[in-house]
């Protein structure tokens, strides 16, 4: 007998745009801990418990129906009132959450007694208005002022928050009830008597206000439905323009079905540049705003799937991008931010945040992801209106991100409050030695001097179709010259693999971690390193079983459930699978593509975490381990990883600007076909069919459709990728 085995995080949370709910399986927000209702970075209600006549309500179960709606059932514990004693388990209370423009709680009770019966339901709210960094540090503090009023007549709670030009309110407001509510104490009261089977319904909602216009209409809507509905309508259509798959494997389907929903479900609504250009946040639900690298890394790994992504992020960080020196922010000219954030903290400058340029990776990854938008959509225009912003990128590469000259990219922060690492290893304890200790900065990873590489190949190219030769001409030198400094330079002989960077007296970081396999990815490798590279993560004290780790088991420092020091990210290991891809190591690459899905297929929903554990995989019936600090589920470069990965065993290379889309498959033994629906290259969508026969993979095109006035020169054409 086999048992499927099923690993979930603890308690729920719903969301949308940048409004979410992180509750218990009660539906409660318990005092002291991180969870509450939030928005724009401050968190409105910070404690939320309901009461029968004082007592605790008893958790049924609970479920997360979509990602802005759940339910939850209670029931009573032993109850003395005026009229006698309710037994156990005989009061049912259910109720069901959506996130719309306003937090919607519909509440129904039934009475199992078999007599009438007569009680209080009583709500029990706080708000502190606490920035989000305070709530995950745990050290919160108020500096505003806090007036609650209850105005009965509109049986609205107001809680206003006022911190000089800072304010904030929490409204409550009961929509409509079956009997009396009041408010005394810091509790509502609900008055509620129930003949036998009989059902008693309530309607509130929370109306958080945090600078944006307030519909008056959300105080009306009384209709539960009417966010799933609106909220369907943006999931149709995100999901209308989204490539379709049908597989045999089931698995795989319901994943990338997932993956679909959950991306939709990331796009954050009120910084949408327009119907056909979106931001992706960059998880649920701590990181619910826009960032650089990961804005960015999403983006490509969107790019088959939808470039909407793209447009928005390219849009959206190219109007943030550093104009001159502010060593607070750690910004300098042509710098692409970091993380923006809304809360107090960042309103008073007491942080960076507002927003904040300490990273060494978006600026680079900017020009990787126009150049890949130029080539899934064809549009010259893209690189027309992001010209000036991609000129500062690449001034800012060769004058900001070489801190010394040496040609390579290293990074140190100026400002008090700065980050310890800024490439995406960004922990503060994430680059160590060979023996465990901590490098201090300057310090230059491996994967930033890939991924320049990467950057300047591609603009050399986005610069010949601007016309700029001459440009286009340096760019790809220094690329060339790049290139081959690297490969002198952080190549560990001994080892047969990348150093993970340089330290401050340029002496090689030499452990082994998982930033090696991402110079696949960019090129930068020469062919025999990449092969020894491959090999290397592949070692037991790299590979997991589910993965490759960030950083090897042999290294002091190691720790499987460390954040960035031994545990497994799917983002890494989509874009280290992806660089093996590139070198022809498709067998290496299917094994770490085959780990993270089935890993993958453990978790609830089948959706990849933002992390997970180190630990090894004893065997089949193993199941992996999460990372005890919290994961983002779901997580939009995890999401994304989906995608990737399924790109990279399909080989996918678009070209739309000459017409062309390349594939080259090499599908694994558990996925022995699939087809594509709907992939849109240029100005076509295209059906593709993919098989196994023995040890080959095959293609077939079904289908490709142009728009009505796409001439028949612009038609795409697929091919196999050249050898």
């Amino acid at each position: 007998m086999t048992f499927e085995i099923r690993v979930g995080t603890k308690g729920i949370h719903i969301s949308h745009g940048n409004t979410f709910l992180v509750c218990d399986h009660r539906g409660e927000i318990a005092n002291g801990g991180d969870q509450g209702i939030y928005a724009a970075d401050t968190r409105f209600v910070s404690v939320y418990q309901l009461f029968i006549n004082r007592q605790p309500w008893k958790e049924i179960d609970a479920s997360q129906l979509d990602f802005y709606a759940a339910r939850f059932h209670l029931t009573n514990p032993p109850v003395q009132t005026a009229g006698g004693a309710i037994t156990e388990h005989t009061i049912e209370l259910t109720i069901n959450r959506e996130i719309g423009a306003g937090i919607y709680e519909n509440f129904a009770i039934v009475n199992y007694a078999g007599k009438e019966v007569t009680f209080i339901l009583e709500v029990e709210m706080r708000s502190d208005f606490a920035d989000i960094f305070e709530v995950k540090s745990g050290d919160i503090v108020q500096r505003g002022s806090l007036v609650t009023i209850w105005d009965h007549e509109q049986k609205r709670l107001r809680t206003v928050y006022d911190h000089k030009d800072f304010h904030r309110v929490a409204n409550y407001q009961v929509l409509s009830s079956d009997g009396p509510v009041s408010y005394a104490n810091g509790r509502l009261f609900f008055e509620i008597t129930l003949a036998q089977n009989q059902v008693w319904h309530a309607c509130a909602v929370h109306v958080l206000e945090h600078g944006q216009p307030i519909d008056p209409a959300i105080y009306t809507s009384r209709e539960q439905g009417q966010p799933e509905e609106q909220f369907n309508q943006q999931q149709a259509r995100w999901q209308s323009r989204c490539t379709e798959i049908v597989t045999s494997n089931a698995d795989v389907q319901q994943m990338y079905r997932q993956a679909v929903a959950d991306m939709g479900a990331l796009r954050i609504y009120n910084m949408d540049v327009s119907e056909d250009a979106w931001v992706p946040a960059a998880g649920v639900p701590w990181f619910v705003t826009l960032f650089g690298r990961d804005s960015l890394i999403v983006s490509y790994q969107n790019m088959g799937v939808s470039p909407d992504f793209a447009r928005g992020a390219l849009k959206r960080l190219g109007e943030r991008q550093a104009t001159k020196r502010d060593d607070w922010h750690d910004a300098q000219p042509g710098k692409i931010l970091h993380e923006l954030r809304f809360g107090e903290l960042a309103h008073f400058n007491q942080i960076p945040f507002d927003p904040y340029y300490g990273t060494a990776d978006a600026t680079i990854l900017y020009l990787i992801v126009l150049s890949e938008t130029y080539r899934w959509t064809g549009d010259v225009g893209l690189l027309k209106e992001f010209r000036q912003v991609a000129e500062g990128c690449l001034d800012w590469i060769d004058h900001y991100g070489d801190l010394d000259g040496d040609g390579f990219q290293e990074y140190k922060t100026f400002s008090s409050q700065g980050s310890e690492n800024m490439a995406w290893k960004d922990s503060g304890y994430s680059v160590v030695y060979a023996d465990g200790s901590q490098v201090k900065q300057p310090k230059g990873t491996c994967e930033l001097q890939g991924y320049v590489y990467d950057a300047k190949m591609r603009m050399a190219e986005v610069f010949q179709v601007l016309g700029d030769e001459e440009q286009a001409k340096v760019l790809q030198e220094q690329a060339e010259t790049l290139k081959r400094k690297f490969n002198e330079v952080f190549w560990m002989e001994d080892e047969g693999c990348f150093a993970f960077g340089l330290d401050a007296d340029k002496n090689q970081i030499t452990s082994i971690a998982s930033n090696s396999g991402q110079c696949l990815w960019s090129g930068i490798a020469d062919q025999d390193k990449a092969e020894r590279t491959a090999k290397r993560l592949l070692q037991d004290d790299m590979w997991s079983g589910w993965g490759i780790r960030t950083l090897s088991s042999s290294n002091p420092a190691y720790n499987p459930l460390a954040y960035q020091r031994g545990a497994i990210w799917p983002h890494d290991n989509g874009i280290v699978a992806a660089g093996f891809k590139r070198y022809g190591l498709a067998k290496e690459a299917n094994k770490v593509i085959s780990a993270v899905f089935d890993a993958t297929q453990h978790f609830d929903a089948d959706r990849p975490p933002e992390v997970f554990a180190g630990v090894q995989r004893k065997s089949e019936v193993d199941f992996p381990v999460l990372y005890p600090g919290g994961a983002n589920i779901p997580q939009a470069w995890a999401t994304g990883s989906i995608f990737h990965m399924l790109r990279t065993m399909l080989g996918l290379r678009a070209d739309a600007p000459h017409q062309r889309l390349y594939v080259n498959p090499t599908l694994p033994d558990w996925l022995p076909e699939i087809e594509l629906q709907h992939l849109r290259v240029g100005s076509c969508l295209i059906d593709l069919h993919f098989w196994r026969e023995g040890d080959h993979s095959h293609w077939e095109t079904r289908r490709i459709k142009a728009d009505q006035d796409t001439p028949q020169d612009k038609m795409i054409q697929v091919m196999d990728e050249p050898g």
